[in-house]
């Protein structure tokens, strides 16, 4: 792949040698070619400049070919060249152990994506990219808009990114950059975002005269822009010894509840009127301790999620800590009131799970819990089978999802959630369950108790999702130094205990584990009454299954040239009605 990708060094015959390779084989006996002349002996400056020109796959694999290939095209020299021709407006190149290294994958593989649920055409589209944006941090739809944060802390403005077409699709028109120093961002916390009507920034800006002192001061701020327009109706200026990373909104508009997680793991809230936000007069606001960090002082939390009704906390230990604020989420929650005080509601309730949790997901009565090990564990409601275990019985606890694992990202909505899954050749997919009306599961328009493979293409480097009313966002980016460092579950844990996947059963114990898993699938088989459903339940049963892409689409295939051949009409992979 080095010799074809890299022309202008097969204009003489190189011998590839190195410490680690050796020689090249055969090569003395190759005669009427001159003498050879190992690539070492080339000045590195001009290896690098060479390696630069590929793309950076094509680095990337060429740097697995042998030890000197693999210094060469592991050196920041390489990688500060395709920085600079990826992004040539890039100065700085960040911070980290390969700091161009990292800034040139963040740029190669950012992207945003878009598929939408309606029109004649559904396919996968990608919108503008800011040139100047230096990766995809985070990004959030509101009611016309997208605003994306890149690494360096600017959020851009995509504005009229939602403008339907004739054909369905959606397409970016332009972008602007809404502000510079920015951390977090936030807007209503609902899923539909024709409720998102501001964008709330947390941010740091320098405070302009400052009297004796020979520097001025940072400080942290919050400042309010309409969704819009982009124009900033609001700000609060905190004192410059609280430092904040993350901030999350909570409750309605009239009594909108800021949280700001400090850099120390301690929580302050802030509430806001939002009817207020836009009259000219002044506004004033009392910061407080939450009670998570009065009450629980030794707690230091590391992130936090929230919705309209209920806030999540994740410690740097790996607890869950909740404060549910409405007697019917907590309800369906729990699956009971009697703990339930309303007059006591920022009360923090632990869950109790077997090992730390990396990253949640927080739907509106149900929510999403991943830990260290790649398991995913469901609670809350489950009327319209949003937690995927197979059945729609709501569940008062964490359960556990026995056939995921290791998820890239997980979400929860109103009445479905969502999962990013990677497969063993690198490639991603998405499973949804729960209710499919108004196309949400593509694919399944009516919904379905398990997760099962929806119809979309997922990008490779799709990192995070968001779905709207109207669409599908998927986020693209790699970034080198910050991924989920998932654990190899200890033996002691698996005895006794489900195991995590198929696939995994299969490795372990492929004629006594992986058949006893799939006992239940051949029970559903057996119970239906007709041929037809047979089908049809197999079909599902497939889309259950861990497989390859290839493999699923060869079961489909099959189960549609049967239908047909028995009298059936084949609805391809898989069927909606089923």
């Amino acid at each position: 792949m080095g010799e074809k990708s890299v022309p202008s060094l097969r204009r003489r015959w190189v011998k590839r040698s190195c410490p680690s390779c050796g020689p090249e084989p055969g090569g003395e006996e190759k005669k009427g070619r001159g003498n050879p002349v190992s690539i070492q002996l080339f000045p590195p400056e001009l290896v690098e400049h060479i390696i630069s020109f590929l793309p950076v796959r094509d680095v990337v694999s060429l740097g697995q070919t042998c030890h000197y290939f693999h210094e060469v095209c592991d050196s920041e020299g390489v990688w500060r060249r395709i920085c600079h021709r990826l992004s040539p407006r890039l100065r700085e190149q960040g911070s980290g152990v390969q700091p161009w290294k990292r800034a040139a994958i963040l740029n190669y593989t950012k992207g945003l994506y878009f598929q939408t649920f309606g029109g004649r055409r559904r396919c996968l589209s990608k919108s503008v990219a800011p040139v100047l944006a230096h990766g995809y941090r985070r990004f959030l739809p509101t009611k016309d808009h997208v605003f994306i944060l890149d690494y360096t802390g600017t959020i851009f403005f995509l504005k009229s990114a939602l403008v339907s077409s004739t054909l369905g699709q959606k397409r970016a028109c332009c972008y602007v950059v809404l502000c510079h120093g920015a951390k977090d961002f936030a807007s209503d916390p609902r899923g539909d975002t024709v409720y998102r009507k501001y964008l709330y920034v947390l941010a740091t800006r320098e405070q302009p005269g400052v009297v004796d002192t020979a520097h001025s001061q940072s400080c942290d701020c919050v400042e309010v822009y309409l969704q819009s327009s982009g124009q900033r109706v609001f700000k609060i200026t905190f004192h410059h010894a609280m430092s904040f990373k993350q901030m999350v909104l909570v409750g309605l508009e009239t009594q909108r509840t800021l949280l700001l997680l400090t850099e120390e793991g301690k929580i302050y809230s802030l509430v806001v009127n939002e009817a207020q936000l836009d009259q000219p007069h002044s506004y004033t606001g009392q910061l407080t301790l939450r009670k998570v960090s009065h009450d629980l002082p030794h707690l230091r939390v590391a992130c936090m999620a929230s919705n309209q009704g209920s806030t999540l906390y994740i410690t740097d230990q790996g607890g869950v800590y909740f404060e549910v604020h409405t007697p019917g989420v907590y309800r369906d929650l729990f699956g009971t009131l009697e703990a339930f005080d309303p007059t006591y509601q920022q009360m923090p309730l632990p869950v109790s799970l077997p090992a730390k949790v990396l990253f949640c997901a927080l739907g509106y009565n149900h929510l999403g819990l991943v830990d260290e090990f790649g398991r995913i564990f469901m609670q809350g409601s489950n009327r319209y089978g949003q937690l995927g275990t197979g059945d729609k019985m709501d569940r008062g606890e964490p359960t556990q999802v026995h056939y995921l694992q290791r998820p890239v990202a997980l979400w929860c909505g109103l009445n479905h959630s969502l999962v990013l899954s990677q497969r063993s050749d690198f490639s991603k997919e998405l499973l949804g369950c729960g209710c499919g009306a108004r196309g949400r599961l593509p694919g399944w328009p009516r919904g379905s108790a398990s997760f099962v493979k929806l119809h979309i293409k997922v990008p490779l480097y799709a990192s995070s999702l968001c779905p709207t009313r109207e669409c599908l966002y998927m986020l693209s980016g790699h970034d080198i130094e910050h991924h989920p460092a998932y654990r190899d579950l200890p033996a002691s844990r698996v005895v006794g205990t489900p195991k995590p996947s198929l696939g995994a059963e299969a490795a372990q114990d492929p004629e006594g584990v992986a058949a006893q898993a799939c006992e239940p699938y051949l029970g559903q088989i057996h119970s239906c009454p007709t041929l037809q459903e047979c089908m049809e339940t197999t079909k599902v049963i497939v889309g259950w299954m861990p497989l390859m892409a290839t493999q699923e689409d060869f079961f489909w295939e099959a189960l549609d040239m049967l239908q047909r051949a028995f009298g059936g009409v084949g609805q391809g992979p898989p069927t909606p009605d089923s």
